[in-house]
């Protein structure tokens, strides 16, 4: 756990005991002994419209709606699902929020919940049930969906591990037995790896997930977009040695980055244009079930690590925050947060963490006992990505201008703009200054 994260300690001391029991590729909980039950008496005639982000792996959505489906023969309560990409969700949310009208629930990205507090309903009952049933929330998870200390906005669901993935065959091939711990390193077998003719690539182009590579890089070096108090300050001389590191980085990639969104480098590594590159296990998931003979004979080369670690000395991991939020709008309030209370439950949570496959990191701390973490020993790097990430505010407190900021893609567009050369590191840092600035207004 990281420095950051270490300042909060789990929500609910009374943890939980996991029974050691594998034998169906699940575990089985022993509740917390003080953990009550949560009565939710849904409405009369109750039906429900969840508006979730798109499948990366097949058997989240698969799970999930095997779930649904659970839920609605216990309750009689109807639920349509809509799936959309990360990119749609955010502005389908705001609309949603801002016309009080559209999904009852909504699974979202980030502190997106943190752009519209006001509009969602208070979930403070069924976080807490759960977070004393299951051992405690991870801290980021109260950074993210509990602003005020108070209570909370929205009921956690995980986070998409953002890890380095890449070809242990040319990694030897470059003069590398195992991947670099620092960025020093990092650098040169990125290097090496460009001379071989089997290139890196990383995105830049505004894309949610895979594009929070570049807050590891600010992070790694210092640098961040605000201070504890919120002030601005991504204009610092950390920032500017993190872009010229940035620029280096850039020079060893395959041409087209600056256009990646989400898909891209899932396409290219299985295409075989790169040979590393930041992305969660659905790189290692199409390997194992894609029907192309080309990808599968991927798998045995696919590998997993963690992020370099840079000048501050400290892991600094940025990774997909995703949150479940109602809507205050909702005519059928109880009934939404009964589904939110089921869809957590081992019953359902547990196989639904599996069948993502690992692409899911956990927000509760019982679950790191799930099977699908120890199973394939190229899943476990995936299991801490939740427990360690540093919320993409850091270091100031989430609010309307974190949310907005984030969702502005600032730190991104800064570090492409630096490192493609189309602005020097210093004007790339002052423009990314000035546009945090409009929404952290003093």
């Amino acid at each position: 756990m990281t420095e950051f994260n270490r300042r909060k300690f789990l929500e609910g001391s009374a943890g939980i005991a996991a029974a050691a029991s594998f034998g169906t590729g699940a575990a089985v909980w022993a509740p917390a002994v003080h953990a009550q039950a949560l009565s939710l008496k849904p409405e009369k005639g109750a039906k429900l419209r969840v508006l979730r982000w798109s499948r990366f792996v097949q058997g989240d959505i698969d799970a999930y709606m095997v779930n649904v489906k659970k839920f609605t023969e216990k309750t009689g309560i109807e639920v349509r699902v809509d799936n959309e990409g990360w990119e749609d969700v955010r502005p389908k949310a705001a609309v949603a929020a801002n016309t009080g009208a559209g999904p009852d629930i909504i699974l979202s990205t980030n502190d997106d919940a943190n752009l519209y507090p006001d509009k969602l309903l208070d979930v403070t009952d069924v976080c807490e049930y759960l977070g004393k049933k299951y051992g405690g929330w991870y801290p980021a998870c109260q950074t993210y969906l509990k602003p005020d200390g108070k209570k909370w906005i929205g009921v956690p669901l995980g986070a998409a591990g953002a890890m380095m993935v890449f070809r242990q065959s040319h990694l030897k091939a470059a003069g590398f037995d195992a991947f670099p711990k620092d960025t020093g390193g990092f650098l040169k077998m990125l290097q090496a790896l460009k001379e071989k003719g089997t290139p890196g690539g990383f995105a830049l182009g505004n894309a949610t997930g895979d594009g929070l590579w570049t807050n590891w890089l600010i992070w790694s070096h210092g640098g961040k977009l605000v201070d504890a108090n919120n002030k601005v300050v991504i204009d610092s001389p950390e920032t500017i040695k993190a872009l010229e590191y940035a620029k280096e980085l850039y020079a060893t990639f395959v041409p087209g980055t600056l256009s990646w969104l989400d898909p891209n480098n899932n396409k290219a590594f299985l295409d075989g244009q790169v040979s590393v590159t930041n992305n969660g296990i659905s790189i290692y998931y199409a390997s194992k079930n894609s029907q192309d003979p080309k990808v599968t004979a991927l798998r045995e080369d696919i590998q997993h690590a963690n992020y370099p670690i840079g000048p501050v000395g400290v892991p600094t991991e940025s990774h997909l925050f995703f949150n479940q939020m109602v809507m205050k709008y909702t005519k059928f309030p109880n009934a939404a947060k009964e589904f939110l209370r089921f869809m957590m439950e081992q019953e359902q949570f547990d196989p639904w963490l599996t069948g993502c496959g690992g692409y899911i990191a956990l927000p509760l701390a019982a679950y790191e006992k799930t099977a699908i973490w120890t199973v394939d020993p190229k899943h476990t790097p995936y299991r801490d990505a939740l427990k360690n990430l540093r919320p993409s505010g850091y270091a100031g407190k989430l609010g309307y201008a974190s949310a907005g900021a984030g969702a502005d893609f600032i730190v991104c567009n800064m570090v492409a703009e630096a490192a493609s050369g189309s602005k020097t590191p210093k004007e790339a840092a002052e423009r990314a200054q000035k546009r945090a600035e409009r929404y952290y207004k003093v």
